[in-house]
């Protein structure tokens, strides 16, 4: 197959993105894209629809056109929200499924409680709604802020924020996470590599993030996301830099969400990202 770029981080309908698992592969071919990971939040349950898409485009062309990394991003937490993304995990090991069930279902619970807070304010909305609108999806706040939207009650994305789910406000209840070392855990169990997702979006000086991967590292971090669509300046000499003082993977993904995130392209994210396919590479050789 050709070389070209990847896009080691992508959302699909399964959890907050907007294009479907099979609609996502086929984006990925159009733009010319050799390899993508569907990094669902909390689930693996949209792999196998893209796997099945990539293996029709693969047959259909007499040759491999793009390849599916199995793969998910878990939600853990310290004092703030951390992303652990797992790469080719085993999406049929049964205690790592269930695992996943138990931490969707944790997720429910929240989001009964975001719906009676939203009631309390006026805004009438029941869980079994959202999830009618977004079937199958892992309900999140983007499913909230849309259906709030589409509901009238106020113009636009960033309004259902600042008034109603962001983090300060009433409505807003936080996930009980994973803490991040059960999350590495959890993708470890199911043959995964975990990588912490873009370490700069924590709010944290270049020193405690420092701390930081080295204390997940010694928990059994084996990357970070070094290549990131929000990287600006020196961010990316810095987390490789980070990564080669840790003896850990670099991998890069845009964090695409489709209609969910304007201004984050596949593959591109906001115009300027590149990932080789060496990235990959590396990752595979790390499993061998």
């Amino acid at each position: 197959m050709e070389r070209g770029l990847i896009d080691l981080h992508i959302h699909s309908t399964a959890s907050d993105g907007s294009f479907t698992p099979a609609e996502d592969v086929k984006m990925a071919v159009k733009l010319g894209l050799s390899a993508i990971a569907l990094t669902d939040h909390d689930t693996v349950e949209g792999f196998k629809e893209a796997e099945e898409e990539a293996f029709r485009i693969n047959s259909e062309a007499g040759r491999e056109i793009i390849k599916v990394i199995p793969a998910l991003e878990l939600s853990t937490a310290t004092d703030r929200d951390i992303h652990i993304l797992g790469y080719f995990v085993d999406t049929e090991n049964e205690g790592f499924v269930n695992r996943l069930k138990e931490i969707r279902d944790q997720r429910d619970i929240r989001n009964e409680e975001m719906c009676k807070r939203l009631r309390e304010e006026g805004v009438e909305i029941e869980l079994s709604e959202l999830k009618k609108e977004f079937p199958g999806a892992i309900i999140t706040r983007a499913h909230f802020a849309e259906l709030i939207i589409k509901k009238g009650y106020v113009s636009d994305r960033k309004a259902v924020f600042q008034k109603y789910i962001g983090d300060n406000c009433s409505c807003h209840v936080k996930l009980k996470s994973l803490t991040p070392g059960e999350g590495i855990d959890i993708i470890r169990s199911a043959g995964g590599i975990a990588v912490l997702a873009h370490p700069l979006l924590y709010r944290m000086k270049l020193p405690e993030i420092d701390a930081f991967v080295g204390t997940l590292k010694e928990a059994g971090l084996c990357g970070i996301e070094a290549i990131y669509s929000n990287n600006r300046g020196y961010d990316e000499q810095n987390m490789r830099a980070l990564a080669k003082k840790y003896d850990l993977l670099i991998t890069g993904g845009s964090d695409f969400h489709g209609k969910n995130n304007k201004g984050v392209e596949m593959g591109r994210g906001k115009g300027n990202l590149k990932v080789p396919y060496e990235i990959l590479d590396e990752l595979i050789a790390f499993r061998s």
